[in-house]
């Protein structure tokens, strides 16, 4: 999540788009923990499916976003302002 935050602070979907990838990867730190912890018996295994499956939902959701990041035209708020009309 801070990952999310720090990208989308930056105010460009090139930048931002890159922290999500970095999201997603730490998501499959994650998963790889989990299964970590289920080898080691720390968890059950209803436990150990429930977690698995939120954490490939929530790449699958990040994917889905940097996708519709990589279609979309508008570039992110730092270049918005860069396009408007000096006064």
């Amino acid at each position: 999540m801070d990952n999310i935050a720090e990208g989308f602070e930056r105010d460009g979907n090139g930048e931002f788009k890159q922290y999500l990838f970095i999201a997603k990867g730490s998501c499959g730190e994650t998963r790889s923990q989990i299964y970590r912890a289920f080898d080691y018996g720390f968890l059950d295994e209803n436990t150990f499916e429930e977690l698995k499956s939120q954490s490939v939902e929530i790449s699958q959701s990040i994917s889905n976003f940097i996708d519709y990041l990589q279609n979309t035209e508008i570039k992110g708020l730092k270049y918005k302002k860069l396009d408007q009309p000096q006064s």
